[in-house]
């Protein structure tokens, strides 16, 4: 690809620069039409050092009203640094339906040059590939459009650029050890650079521009904007088709052939629980030492328990090192985005434990039965979910799942006692009552769900919830274990009784 750029010959200045400003009248009018048709934009400059994205990206946005878009330079981290996962800051900066996202560089510079600096394997930098193209997959097939510009300038140009701002005591500090390194190994960049928009193409195509004329250059990335709107507005919203990919799945019973009658007398609940959270607590500051994130999954039915389990995990663990997250309805900013967006912007640092109560399964759950997003959403948000969590356990983590599993008699128990009870009657609403109506429509989704995302690496576990303690044991078993597996100490194989 850039071996193979052929430069243009230069342009009649004046047809250049009228060219450009009818360009730049064309994006402004679109502004309304995005916002109307809420398409949501990611425009990604990815080029050599000194080549101008920071100027292009000026040019770009110097006639739009600033109310309409965003600009991102996301920071290179050294990998012994990163905390969070490869995309966790490309995935956060998505705009909001109707909004343009500027990237100042982005997945590619990232990727390549933590692959060339040997920061990251051969192994893990083609994952790291595969996880660009499912990212850049996941958010064209919600609607998103995404241009890909690549600006090029030759191994001559770059030195001079850099030496020119090396030498003026303005603009010195813009020059760094990276952009030394980057043209001391141009030619193993290139090499890196055309392997990677090679493979990277699927989704979005890139388009490489000659960074050596800076008007052409904007003329032609003015050019490649307005196009690709003008193609979304015409073409509506892209609704992208299900599909599945093969992964290694965990077989799960149904909800109806769980055993639920399993209990624990209450001598043995109190003894198991000191004990387990007392292992819990040692395990917390060894994942925090060895840097290990946590991601505890919470779904299941109304009144089954979740909160009282949540407590018993959470008690134990430092509070400076956890987070709950209990998960409502998405807020007006969450629902104009990605729907896995609000659950990446909460993801624990490295170290640290996060528990979500309630999750993104919710898109195969409550917004497929009522209607929150069509069908091809939420067919589409299996595959989806588990390229996400493949994403999490490729980063390090460990990541549980828990359907916390009851009957409906004892959920209609647990109602009642809710309103016959003044200090839990505000547990209790007309959409629990509305819900339980509704359990032979959720029973053979919840089944799905669990078959279809029960995966090796984020299993499903069913917890026989009738018996409260019980389940808080068996959640506390299974944590211990998971745990103990992942930071390889005094495995102790705490097996479920």
């Amino acid at each position: 690809m850039l071996k193979d750029f052929e430069k243009k010959k230069r342009e009649d200045k004046e047809a250049l620069s009228a060219e450009t400003k009818t360009l730049h009248s064309r994006l402004l009018g679109q502004q309304q039409l995005l916002r109307d048709a809420k398409l949501p934009v990611v425009v990604l400059i990815e080029g050599w050092a000194a080549a101008g994205k920071g100027s292009l990206i000026k040019e770009l946005i110097s006639e739009i009203d600033p109310r309409f878009y965003n600009v991102v330079s996301p920071v290179i981290i050294p990998e012994n640094d990163e905390r969070y996962p490869f995309l966790y800051q490309y995935f956060k900066a998505i705009p909001e339906n109707g909004k343009i996202t500027f990237l100042d560089s982005g997945w590619m510079e990232s990727a390549v040059q933590k692959f060339l600096r040997h920061e990251i394997t051969k192994a893990e930098y083609k994952r790291r590939i595969r996880q660009v193209n499912e990212f850049e997959r996941q958010l064209r097939d919600s609607g998103y459009l995404i241009l890909k510009i690549f600006l090029h300038i030759d191994k001559e140009e770059q030195f001079e650029r850099l030496k020119g701002l090396a030498e003026a005591p303005e603009t010195e500090w813009r020059v760094n050890s990276e952009d030394l390194w980057q043209h001391k190994e141009y030619k193993r960049f290139t090499s890196a650079y055309d392997e990677f928009m090679k493979i990277t193409s699927d989704a979005a195509p890139w388009n490489i521009l000659d960074g050596k004329r800076r008007k052409t250059a904007v003329r032609d990335a003015l050019k490649l904007l307005v196009d690709r709107i003008d193609r979304g507005l015409d073409e509506g919203k892209y609704i992208g088709n299900p599909f599945e990919e093969k992964m290694a799945l965990k077989k799960m019973p149904r909800l109806s052939e769980v055993d639920l009658s399993l209990t624990i007398d209450e001598e043995d609940y109190k003894a198991e629980l000191k004990r387990l959270q007392t292992r819990l607590t040692e395990l917390h500051n060894i994942i925090y030492r060895k840097k290990i994130p946590v991601i505890l999954c919470y779904e299941g039915w109304d009144a089954a328990g979740k909160g009282g389990n949540i407590r018993r995990v959470a008690y134990p663990l430092d509070p400076r090192g956890f987070d709950v997250h209990p998960i409502a309805s998405p807020l007006p900013h969450e629902l104009n985005r990605h729907f896995l967006w609000r659950f990446w912007t909460r993801l624990p640092k490295t170290g640290h434990i996060c528990i979500f109560d309630r999750t993104w399964y919710g898109r195969v759950m409550v917004e497929r039965l009522e209607g929150f997003c069509g069908e091809k959403d939420w067919k589409r948000a299996y595959n989806e979910i588990n390229e996400f969590e493949r994403m999490l356990t490729d980063w390090g983590a460990v990541v549980l799942k828990f359907w916390i599993h009851i009957d409906k008699e004892t959920q209609l128990a647990r109602f009642t006692e809710r309103e016959n009870t003044p200090e839990k009657r505000w547990k209790i609403t007309d959409e629990d009552w509305r819900n339980r109506e509704k359990w032979d429509m959720y029973e053979p989704a919840i089944d799905e769900m669990l078959q279809k995302t029960s995966t090796k690496n984020a299993p499903w576990y069913i917890i026989e919830s009738n018996d409260k303690k019980y389940a808080r044991i068996r959640t506390l078993k299974i944590i211990v274990k998971a745990l103990e597996k992942a930071c390889d100490e005094n495995f102790s194989r705490i097996m479920d009784k």
